[in-house]
């Protein structure tokens, strides 16, 4: 049979015909690249389904199962709890079994859990899906973003990772909004939708490269990396990049929670986590749980502004999507750093500009780096690390945000925004910018600069 030429040539003496002919083809066999973050991202859409289900279902769930306040607020809370269980093992399993499995094992437990709220009589199979949802909502948001990491081409890689937030934000508000019309029993099927469409999706895209490259499966991974980047594109410079990287890991010890403090992962462990840190400790989750009561003690319709907020989370995160690869990441950090100080100064404007300069900074871009920075070696435990940091602030800040208005409502905020004050200093004097690298690049200078 004869071979077929990859369509790059190298042998073009002024290479301006093989700049013009690579972007062409990218250009044209993107389409599985774009393909498989559709599917990880349902992933994303799922995890805004969990979390966006105890909202609008809460007064029929009491009145139906008989639920006193307190039953209601463990079944709320066991999310996080699930979630940050599912953080714990998210990594270990996404190296186990591969991107591909991890999300598959997220999506069967998700299922579980729906299957177990529809058909809950009482409040035990209730607290047990609650807890089930949390658990694949904790895994997807670790391996949603790795995943598309590893597949995307660099100059891609920031926009369709951050399309991992704003499905969230997708999922969350579209959870609101029909949870208004439909039952809570029929909400809980709708959410096996995403479901069913990642798990037929995985049986069409492949496992990460790099993942396939790390444990040794040669053949799969030249197959998957031709097939993400198309048949007749010439991967033989990238893939001889991610082979070089790889048999440098290779030759360190597999790394566990106590190596992650060794000198050489410190500064990618300390960026990775400190983000997680000022994300949630920032006030995030106190402020989205209980946005409708600050609308109302501000004398602003809740409903409206909690419509309004919805909205505008989707809006700005899409936007922040098509920014975050030509701005870059560190600029679009420290934008969400410096809007959060007019929080305390209004109630209503400053809650929206909060939401807006979140949902652009700081709500997206911690995960797109999280997923940029860790040497694949490390980025099993590391990425677990991090993911239950930031699950156990979201518990943290949603549990003492009512303690904390008590309290002072103006000292709380003032709170919030002295995080996002050092937030700024974090991000100028710590935070790499990944734009435009690929990951093994970006592996390299963290450890030059170190």
């Amino acid at each position: 049979m004869e071979n077929k030429e990859p369509l790059i040539s190298t042998a073009n003496n002024d290479g301006y015909g093989d700049e013009e002919q690579a972007k062409k083809v990218s250009k044209d066999e993107r389409w599985m690249v774009y393909f498989s973050t559709f599917v990880a991202v349902c992933g994303s859409y799922e995890f805004g389904c969990c979390a966006g289900y105890s909202s609008p279902t809460q007064s029929a769930i009491r009145d139906d199962l008989n639920l006193s306040i307190p039953e209601y607020s463990l079944f709320g809370s066991l999310l996080t709890f699930g979630a940050m269980i599912g953080a714990i093992t998210s990594g270990p399993i996404a190296d186990f079994i591969g991107r591909k499995g991890a999300m598959r094992v997220a999506s069967v437990v998700c299922v579980g859990g729906w299957l177990a709220i529809y058909f809950a009589k009482g409040v035990l199979s209730l607290d047990i899906g609650r807890l089930a949802t949390g658990y694949g909502m904790g895994v997807f948001s670790y391996v949603a973003p790795i995943f598309i990491a590893e597949i995307a081409p660099k100059e891609l890689r920031g926009a369709l990772t951050t399309l991992n937030q704003l499905m969230i934000c997708t999922g969350v508000s579209v959870s609101f909004i029909i949870g208004t019309l439909v039952t809570w029993r029929t909400l809980s099927i709708i959410a096996l939708v995403p479901c069913a469409v990642l798990f037929l999706g995985l049986l069409m895209i492949p496992e990460s490269p790099r993942w396939l490259a790390k444990t040794g499966r040669q053949k799969e991974f030249e197959v998957a990396l031709q097939r993400l980047r198309g048949s007749n594109a010439d991967i033989s410079a990238e893939s001889a990049e991610i082979q070089d990287y790889i048999e440098t890991l290779q030759r360190l010890p597999q790394a566990t929670v106590v190596d992650l403090f060794q000198r050489r992962y410190l500064p990618s462990v300390t960026i990775g986590v400190g983000l997680m840190v000022i994300q949630q400790f920032g006030g995030i989750n106190g402020v989205c749980f209980y946005t409708s009561s600050i609308f109302e003690s501000a004398g602003f319709d809740p409903a409206l502004g909690t419509i309004i907020y919805a909205i505008l989370q989707i809006i700005i995160t899409a936007m922040g999507a098509s920014l975050i690869d030509r701005a870059g990441r560190k600029p679009l950090l420290l934008d969400h750093g410096i809007a959060q100080n007019a929080v305390p100064v209004l109630a209503v404007t400053g809650i929206l500009v909060y939401i807006g300069a979140f949902s652009a900074g700081m709500g997206a871009v911690p995960w797109v780096v999280m997923s940029e920075i860790f040497p694949i070696n490390i980025k099993g435990v590391a990425g677990s690390l991090a993911t239950l940091v930031n699950w156990f602030g979201a518990w943290a800040c949603s549990y003492t945000f009512n303690y904390l208005m008590v309290w002072s409502s103006f000292g709380t905020f003032m709170l919030y925004a002295a995080v996002y004050v050092l937030a700024i200093f974090f991000v100028i004097f710590v935070v790499p910018e990944t734009k435009g690298r690929t990951l093994e690049q970006i592996q390299s200078a963290i450890s030059s600069s170190h």
